[in-house]
C-alpha cells in the first residue's frame, strides 16, 4: 500500500512539474513552446478529414443544404403559393367562393407561429447551429452518414477531451484563480506607487494567461495600435464571461460589476485590493446617477486603467450584436470599441445563462476542443459638443460603436 501511495505521489509531482515547466512559465511571460500550435494543427486536420468523410458519402444528397441558416424551424424550399397549391390538391374544391377553404386557416396559423418562434432577436439567445459536425455533441442536424471510422475518432476524442484535457484544464484554472487571489492580496498591502500598479497589472495578466491556457485558447489580436488607453472606456460585444479572460490576456482593465458572494466575492475582494475595480452594491446599481459619478471619477484619473464594459447588457450568441445601452456613453470619456469573434468549429463559447449554470458552462468549455477567437481593436471614438443635459451626442457614439463592433464581431446588428 505504501508503494502505491509513493507511486501516486511521484506521478502527481511529475504532472505538476510538466504543467509548471511547459505551460505556466511560458504563459507567465507571454510566449509559447509550440505545444498549442501543434495541437491545433492536428485538430484542424482531424476536423477537415471528418468533414470530407461526411461530404463524400452524402455527395448526392442535400441533407445539409437547409442547415446553413441558424433557423429553429425546418422548412422545405418553395414559395407560399406552391405550398398552398400542394395542400389543396388533396382537398375537395369548394362549390362556390373560389379556392379558399376553412382548413387554409391552419396553414396560415402555423406560418404565423413559426415567424414568432423564429424571430431574429430570439435566435440571438440560442447557440449557433453548425453546418457540419465538429466531433462534439452540439448539433441538431441528423447525420446518417457517420461511418465506423468517424465513430472511432469520436470515441477517441471523448477520451482525450474528458480524461486528458479536462483534468489539465481544471488544474490550470484552479492554479490561475488561486494565484490571482494570493497575488492581488499580497500586492494590496504595498503602498500606492508605480511599482504597485505595475505589479498589479502583471499579476492580473499573468493569472488570466494561465486561465486562457486552461481553455486551450488561441487568440489573434488585430490593430493593436488602437488598444484602449488609460482614462478611457473599452466597450465590447458580450458572448460569455470568458470575454474578460480573452481581453485581459493582452492588457489589464478595470472591471465594473455588482458585488457578489461566494467564490466570486472572494475574487472581487482580492482584486480590488490591488487594482481600482468598480464594484457596486445591489442598491447602488439601481442609482444611475451614483454609478455615473463613480465611473466619471475613475476615467478622470488618467493614471487608472481603462474601464471594461459590455454595453449589450447580456450574453449574445456571437452571430449578431444587440444595440448598445447608453449608460456607458453618458460619461463623456473616450470610447474604445473592441470586437470579439469566436470560431464555433472548435467549441461553443456562448453562455446561455437560462440553460446552464456557471459551473456547468465552464465544464462544457473545458471539455470542448479549444477556444479560438479573433479580437479587433477599433479606432477610438469621441463625443463632440457633448453636454450633460443632451443625449444626442452620446447616442451618436453609442450607435457608432455598436455598428463598428458588429462589422467584425457579430455579422449584423439587432435593435432592442
Amino acid at each position: 500500500m505504501e508503494d502505491f501511495w509513493s507511486l501516486a505521489l511521484w506521478a502527481l509531482e511529475i504532472w505538476l512539474y510538466l504543467i509548471v515547466g511547459l505551460i505556466m512559465v511560458p504563459a507567465m511571460f507571454g510566449f509559447s513552446l509550440g505545444i498549442s500550435e501543434t495541437y491545433m494543427t492536428i485538430l484542424v486536420k482531424t476536423l477537415e478529414w471528418a468533414t470530407l468523410k461526411i461530404q463524400k458519402v452524402q455527395a448526392e444528397e442535400q441533407t445539409l443544404k437547409a442547415s446553413g441558416s441558424n433557423g429553429l424551424i425546418q422548412r422545405e424550399d418553395g414559395s407560399m403559393e406552391e405550398e398552398l397549391e400542394e395542400l389543396r390538391r388533396s382537398r375537395p374544391k369548394p362549390p362556390v367562393g373560389g379556392d379558399f377553404t376553412l382548413s387554409d386557416s391552419f396553414y396560415f396559423t402555423r406560418r404565423g407561429i413559426e415567424s414568432i418562434v423564429e424571430d431574429e432577436v430570439t435566435q440571438r439567445f440560442s447557440s449557433e447551429e453548425l453546418v457540419l459536425w465538429n466531433l462534439l455533441t452540439r448539433t441538431n442536424n441528423d447525420f446518417q452518414f457517420i461511418s465506423v471510422r468517424l465513430t472511432l475518432v469520436y470515441s477517441l476524442g471523448i477520451v482525450i477531451r474528458y480524461f486528458i484535457l479536462a483534468p489539465l484544464r481544471i488544474t490550470l484554472a484552479c492554479i490561475g484563480l488561486t494565484w490571482l487571489v494570493i497575488g492581488t492580496s499580497a500586492v494590496g498591502f504595498l503602498p500606492n506607487s508605480r511599482m504597485k500598479f505595475w505589479l498589479s497589472e502583471w499579476v492580473h495578466v499573468m493569472c488570466y494567461r494561465i486561465c486562457a491556457r486552461g481553455l486551450s485558447a488561441t487568440i489573434r489580436y488585430h490593430n493593436r495600435e488602437n488598444k484602449p488607453q488609460k482614462g478611457g472606456i473599452c466597450v465590447a460585444n458580450h458572448t460569455s464571461p470568458i470575454d474578460i479572460v480573452i481581453l485581459c490576456n493582452d492588457g489589464c482593465y478595470a472591471m465594473v460589476g455588482q458585488v457578489h458572494g461566494g467564490l466570486m466575492g472572494v475574487l472581487q475582494r482580492a482584486m480590488v485590493r490591488s487594482c481600482p475595480h468598480v464594484w457596486f452594491e445591489r442598491a447602488e446599481m439601481k442609482d444611475r446617477h451614483l454609478v455615473t459619478k463613480r465611473l466619471k471619477d475613475h476615467v478622470n484619473d488618467k493614471t487608472k486603467l481603462p474601464i471594461l464594459i459590455f454595453p449589450e447588457g447580456t450574453c449574445v450568441n456571437n452571430t449578431s450584436v444587440m444595440m448598445f445601452k447608453k449608460g456607458s456613453f453618458e460619461i463623456g470619456a473616450t470610447i474604445y470599441p473592441v470586437a470579439i469573434k469566436y470560431d464555433p468549429q472548435f467549441g461553443d463559447a456562448f453562455w446561455n445563462s437560462s440553460k446552464y449554470s456557471m459551473v456547468s458552462y465552464l465544464l462544457r468549455m473545458m471539455t470542448s476542443w479549444a477556444l479560438v477567437c479573433n479580437v479587433w481593436y477599433l479606432p477610438a471614438m469621441h463625443q463632440q459638443g457633448w453636454r450633460p443635459e443632451e443625449s444626442e451626442g452620446e447616442g451618436v457614439v453609442q450607435r457608432g460603436a455598436a455598428e463598428a463592433v458588429q462589422q467584425h464581431g457579430g455579422g449584423r446588428r439587432q435593435l432592442q
